[in-house]
């Protein structure tokens, strides 16, 4: 089984599948679904009814019968007749009816393969060296970190509601194959006298504005890895703009403190995450010293078959022209995978295939394999790498992928990126030569341009490319192959790209590209096409992009936050550290206090005890929730003067109630929020016996098996033991075998009534 099984949650797929069915019904509208579906990963595109369903593939590895469920779905739900692999190592599937998503959901899920997250403001897809255990020069398998990682932050309080997205990467050695300087949050596997560990880099990010990571922890040992990062993505959350979007990644907020000040509030941060997670599951692996090794040499997958740390097996590269996979070639490739006896194979930040432990002797009938199925091994000036661009993409500008498909590495197999806007998928600052599209305006006409990167490299030992010319995009391939010659020409003792590069500066590639980059009057009429269209270029508005979820971010991340800090009180409390458990306790009153006072459209301070006089005051109709916080506050602070461990017990259980209610009185008055999944597993409290007998009625007549009983199931959950519940379930089967159900996970079935054309099942909670 592979390890990525356990990510998948068949609960939420059923509720996935449920609101779906809501929204074409038009019970949700659409900024609730939207939320709702860009968590599940499910991205709209620029075509009017169908979807990019974004496959998340933790650290690039996937088994065969993963490979060939993709393939399955592709050609069952799709419209188009390929897969994407995309820089991040996920496999996207687009043109998919918003119908059928559901169904590619649970049909993936039964492989082990989840969409979690995968878009909206999360931690997105893991990234790691596809390397990974097999590579001579690694200090470790970094495989079993980069998973730990990954079943950590998914669906995480902390992560479900950030400012903007959130990107790591995990790289085995110091020579960072994985590009951690242009991510978020790098980690990097070295050692220190003579212990093992990690280097951590934080801030890093391409597309608008890029920036290069700064060095937050130039040595950390293996076991505070986990509390290093989740100090990190804490600092994103509570600090990054949640206003000003184009602001709103880490790498601003590196701007925003200075590298000093961003490290002394990471340092402030670990300590307290330090103690939260001093009892997290520990991560065991294989230290042992690197080896020098030929190969390694490339961003991405090896450019030929590379002679493994186990002897006698190769790692086999396979080229896949601009990362696009038919269904007969996933379903090729695993039934090669198959029959080799091969257990894994890897998707790479190069848009490419890696297989692993392929023998020796079996290298030239995997070649032939490969072969007839249209594929093969990379060669020379075939390492381009596209995004989709204006071929789905609602902020593509230029047809990315028609133009990549022309481009060439030339005889230097020179890496080229090609992006169709500044958001930079595919990564050109990092690439040799790395372009994005973008509309200019000439002579009164809009005219497609492609921005020049030249000479980066996202290694520990690379940076960020130079920033050249805008170039139209009819001349692009001339601008590209001037450059390519022009190295050819000029490199000394056989320099690198990136070294010849770098020995120049900004104006010396405007002035090589001076002639390309100018449109005279008279040259309007060549230069007007973008590749691929047959009419003048325009740029198409699709109302931006949708990683931002719902329009009431603000309340979503204060429950997920509180979520996060009931956690940490829960922790601290363990460790007898009771002023941090104060702390977190007064912080999720003020969390939840605030959202209350948002949406009351009130101002919201810090302070708890005149939080909750303003929701005195704003909340007439609830008044007894400031009232409570309020004495919430009042025990917070006795108990800080004087601990009682008995007192603290029924405060936190009474806040857990308070915070359920809070979240009911903010859904009714924002009925697009969804904030389940942040709240307390917790019931409410009675209210008297007379409130007790009160039961509610829930009416499941609209739900078939075994979707009723799953509505039934989870309803109980928030009740106390001995709640009576009042289920309406449709006559005959469903109200039988709903009725079974619960009977059989202990619950008291008190009554089975008909109620008009329903049935009327009368359930006292169990224990």
């Amino acid at each position: 089984m592979n390890k990525v099984q356990s990510l998948v949650n068949v609960e939420e797929l059923v509720r996935f599948r449920e609101g779906v069915q809501a929204f074409l019904d038009k019970r949700i509208d659409a900024e609730r679904f939207q939320s709702m579906r860009l968590q599940q990963g499910v991205y709209g595109q620029r075509q009017e009814g169908v979807n990019m369903v974004r496959v998340k593939i933790p650290g690039g590895r996937c088994n065969a019968s993963q490979l060939a469920r993709i393939g399955d779905v592709l050609e069952k739900y799709s419209r188009h007749d390929k897969a994407h692999i995309t820089t991040r190592q996920d496999i996207q599937i687009h043109h998919v009816p918003l119908e059928y998503t559901p169904a590619v959901l649970e049909e993936l899920a039964e492989v082990g393969l989840t969409t979690r997250e995968a878009c909206n403001n999360t931690v997105r897809n893991v990234t790691a060296c596809p390397l990974a255990g097999v590579c001579p020069r690694e200090h470790v398998d970094i495989t079993a970190y980069a998973d730990r990682a990954v079943r950590h932050f998914l669906r995480h309080p902390l992560t479900q509601h950030l400012p903007r997205k959130f990107k790591i990467s995990f790289s085995a050695c110091e020579r960072d194959c994985a590009q951690g300087m242009m991510h978020d949050l790098g980690v990097v596997a070295t050692r220190r006298d003579g212990k093992q560990g990690f280097k951590i880099l934080a801030g890093g990010g391409l597309g608008h504005k890029p920036r290069h990571a700064i060095t937050v922890e130039e040595f950390i040992e293996e076991g505070e890895l986990l509390a290093s990062m989740e100090a990190i993505i804490t600092l994103h959350n509570r600090y990054s703009d949640r206003k000003k979007r184009a602001k709103s990644r880490i790498k601003f907020l590196v701007d925003r403190f200075g590298p000093e000040g961003f490290v002394e509030k990471y340092r402030e941060e670990l300590a307290r995450t330090r103690t939260a997670l001093a009892d997290a599951e520990p991560v065991t692996a294989q230290w042992h010293p690197p080896r020098n090794a030929d190969g390694c040499d490339n961003p991405g997958a090896p450019r030929r078959p590379l002679a493994q740390k186990q002897a006698g097996l190769y790692a086999f590269p396979v080229s896949v022209p601009i990362g696009d996979l038919t269904a007969p070639q996933l379903r090729g490739i695993a039934r090669l995978m198959e029959r080799e006896g091969l257990a894994e194979i890897r998707t790479t930040q190069d848009q490419n295939l890696l297989l692993l432990n392929v023998p020796e002797t079996r290298l030239d009938d995997i070649r032939a394999a490969l072969k007839a199925i249209g594929l093969g091994e990379p060669v020379t000036g075939d390492n381009v790498v596209a995004c989709p661009g204006t071929s789905t993409c609602r902020l593509g500008i230029t047809a990315s992928k028609a133009i990549g498909a022309k481009l060439h590495g030339g005889s230097h197999d020179l890496r080229i990126r090609a992006s169709g806007c500044h958001n930079g998928c595919a990564q050109p600052e990092t690439g040799d030569i790395g372009i994005y599209g973008e509309g200019k305006r000439r002579h009164g006409k809009l005219i497609p341009h492609y921005q020049m990167y030249i000479g980066g490299d996202g290694r520990a030992d690379g940076g960020l490319a130079i920033k050249g010319p805008s170039i139209p995009a009819a001349r692009i391939e001339a601008a590209i192959a001037r450059l390519q010659d022009t190295y050819d020409r000029e490199r000394i003792n056989g320099e690198s790209f990136f070294q010849w590069s770098h020995r120049h500066d900004a104006a010396y590639f405007k002035s090589l590209l001076a002639d390309l980059a100018e449109v005279a009057p008279e040259d309007v009429p060549s230069v007007l096409y973008d590749h691929g269209d047959e009419d003048a270029f325009k740029v198409v508005q699709f109302g931006g992009g949708e990683c931002a979820g719902a329009a009431q971010e603000t309340v979503a991340a204060n429950f997920a936050e509180a979520a996060n800090e009931r956690n940490y009180r829960n922790a601290f409390l363990l460790q007898r550290k009771y002023d941090e458990s104060l702390e977190c306790a007064r912080e999720v009153g003020r969390l939840v206090g605030q959202s209350l006072l948002f949406l009351a459209g009130q101002e919201a301070g810090d302070d708890l005890k005149e939080i909750a006089a303003r929701l005195t005051e704003a909340l007439s109709g609830r008044r007894e929730l400031g009232e409570q916080l309020a004495g919430f506050a009042a025990t917070l602070d006795r108990l800080a003067e004087r601990f009682d461990d008995k007192r603290y017990a029924d405060l936190n259980q009474a806040m857990d109630q308070w915070t359920t209610l809070a979240a009911a009185v903010c859904q009714d008055i924002d009925q697009q929020l969804d904030l389940s999944a942040s709240l307390p597993e917790v019931a409410l409290a009675a209210e008297g016996e007379a409130d007790k007998k009160k039961a509610e009625v829930v009416d499941l007549t609209a739900y078939g098996c075994p979707l009723h009983y799953i509505k039934a199931r989870n309803t109980l959950r928030n009740y106390q033991e001995g709640a009576v519940i009042h289920f309406l379930f449709s006559a005959g089967e469903p109200a039988d075998q709903a009725s079974s159900s619960l009977k059989n996970d202990g619950h008291e079935i008190l009554a089975v009534e008909e109620d008009g054309d329903a049935v009327r099942v009368s359930v006292r909670k169990a224990g």
